[in-house]
């Protein structure tokens, strides 16, 4: 099986007819859940969870197992002998790229560079981690089931040796104007699979450059947009749509199918978001008078930066004086609040649970 040449970008010929019925209700879906991002006084701090839940569902795909409460259960309290020790290190490393990239876009235009520095910390001392981490590959990859050999692959991605000149082309797209910016976003997606330019890693990063090209063109004003639960429900169709692509350039197929993604996620991200703002206004009420504490909006807004913590995590992210925290925190566990995920134990901290705000993110 040869290596496969990429159809050189922008398309040419695009049947739009094809994907036009979707294109309209997904760019509508997006810019409404844009407006609410802008209305939402700290959109990192609300929708945190959301952050760590797309960390979650994007690994997913690729056959991790933990769940949003064992990651944020981990983040409180670091511990090897935890269940999916493994997957959740992989996570936490998708949110550090993805926060990564978000600090440097407003140095820097997404980029080449910018994309290996990205999968330099997601394969930080995981699964993956001597395969040319923050490289893109000088050898010939494959995609098939594990352990197959090159001439059984499902796709075979493009030779080594004319990558450079591929990925440079990738990187001039990414900064042009086509037609359509979600289209374009469809493109730089696949495309970048098809390039599959690292030896390991090349999805993950793949989905975190959606809300990052949204972001750099200005489609979004805050990169968090969470698409990974349409493809991680739709895995299958998600992979053949992809490989529709180089099996017989149908890329208006693989158009409609990730604006019905981006168009189903935008009013699912509406609706959690709006939710979690709903929650935040009740809660801020009920902190205030029951805590009676000039620190109830910093111990508010902890709450819902980190869903699952111990004291001195709540502590370390609120500010609050430690004999204060320490009597807010009895607070909401007495006003049902937070809950005790797991009581302390000798030198092991008790653990709380935000219930409400997880069971809203997880659903």
């Amino acid at each position: 099986m040869k290596p496969f040449i990429p159809h050189k970008l922008p398309l040419k010929n695009l049947n739009w007819e094809k994907f036009q019925r979707v294109l309209g209700p997904a760019n509508r879906a997006v810019a409404r859940y844009d407006g609410l991002l802008q209305s939402i006084p700290n959109p990192a701090v609300l929708l945190s969870p959301l952050t760590t839940q797309e960390a979650v569902l994007s690994s997913k795909i690729e056959g991790t197992q933990a769940t949003l409460e064992e990651v944020l259960r981990f983040q409180a309290n670091p511990q090897k002998e935890v269940k999916h020790y493994n997957d959740i290190r992989e996570i936490i490393n998708y949110r550090k790229a993805m926060g990564h990239a978000i600090n440097e876009l407003d140095k820097r235009p997404l980029s080449l560079n910018l994309i290996k520095s990205m999968h330099s910390i997601l394969l930080d001392s995981v699964r993956g981690q001597n395969k040319s981490r923050g490289k893109f590959r000088t050898i010939q990859n494959w995609i098939g089931k594990p352990g197959s050999a090159l001439e059984n692959a499902r796709f075979v991605p493009p030779s080594p040796l004319n990558l450079p000149e591929y990925l440079s082309d990738f990187e001039k797209y990414i900064h042009a104007d086509d037609a359509d910016a979600l289209v374009q976003a469809a493109i730089i997606h696949a495309q970048f699979e098809i390039l599959h330019p690292f030896i390991d890693g090349n999805g993950r990063i793949g989905r975190i450059l959606i809300p990052l090209y949204l972001y750099s063109k200005n489609i979004l004003h805050q990169p968090m947009f969470y698409i990974s639960a349409y493809l991680e429900k739709h895995r299958e169709e998600y992979y053949d749509q992809l490989k529709g692509n180089s099996d017989n350039g149908e890329w208006e197929n693989w158009i409609r199918f990730f604006l019905t993604a981006v168009d189903t996620q935008a009013r699912l991200n509406t609706e959690k978001a709006q939710n979690i703002i709903y929650l935040y206004n009740s809660m801020k009420q009920k902190v205030v008078e029951s805590t009676h504490s000039q620190y109830a909006l910093p111990a508010l807004d902890s709450l819902f930066n980190l869903g699952i913590f111990t004291s001195s995590d709540f502590q370390k992210n609120s500010g609050i004086p430690k004999p204060t925290n320490a009597r807010i925190i009895s607070t909401l566990r007495e006003e049902n609040i937070i809950d005790t995920l797991e009581e302390s134990s000798g030198r092991k901290p008790a653990i709380y649970i935000f219930r409400s705000l997880i069971k809203i993110v997880s659903e």
